[in-house]
């Protein structure tokens, strides 16, 4: 009797370890993808003439993922970033607050928007492990500093929602017309 039951045990511990370290493993891949993401926006930026972005750091700093300049054209954008392979990607509030905090300090530029940048990978998850194939989709929103500040989520169609009290309720917000090439769907 003891036998089996330290058997089980065993089988229970490893169990366990495995789960952890699945969930340990797509933990990762989602903060790389969403690294990537900034990376990529930085990059394109920096490929245009007149401006120039970089990444502010990790996410436990209250920092939004990216800022661009363009001096010339008075304009600055303090970017939040989001990548999935799901077909929604959520953005918490204090996130949007944080950015709008930034275009604030910086009332030197005539031009100051917070841009919410998806990227909706061309896979789509359907179970743990498992994706089927589907476009690669961008899109870059632009904060409505009129609209209150809650919890959203931009979907693979390229709607917009606030989530308030576990209901959505749609937004309207305007597509920023970047400086570089994009998988931009305005049409969708």
């Amino acid at each position: 009797m003891r036998k089996k039951v330290a058997a089980l045990t065993i089988i229970k511990q490893k169990t366990k370890k495995e789960k952890s370290k699945n969930n340990q493993n797509a933990a990762r891949t989602r903060r790389q993808r969403g690294y990537q993401w900034e990376d990529a926006i930085v990059k394109r930026f920096n490929n245009t003439e007149k401006w120039k972005a970089f990444r502010l750091g990790s996410p436990s700093i209250a920092l939004p993922d990216v800022l661009a300049v363009n001096t010339e054209a008075s304009a600055i954008f303090t970017i939040e970033a989001k990548s999935g392979t799901s077909t929604s990607l959520p953005v918490p509030g204090d996130q949007i607050e944080r950015c709008l905090s930034w275009i604030k300090t910086f009332d030197i530029y005539e031009k100051r928007n917070v841009l919410l940048a998806f990227k909706f990978l061309s896979k789509k998850r359907i179970d743990v492990g498992k994706y089927e194939n589907r476009e690669l989709r961008e899109f870059f929103k632009i904060w409505d500093e009129s609209i209150e500040i809650t919890d959203c989520v931009c979907t693979y169609e390229g709607k917009f929602f606030a989530k308030t009290d576990g209901k959505r309720k749609e937004l309207f917000l305007k597509e920023c017309q970047m400086p570089f090439k994009t998988k931009q769907r305005t049409s969708a």
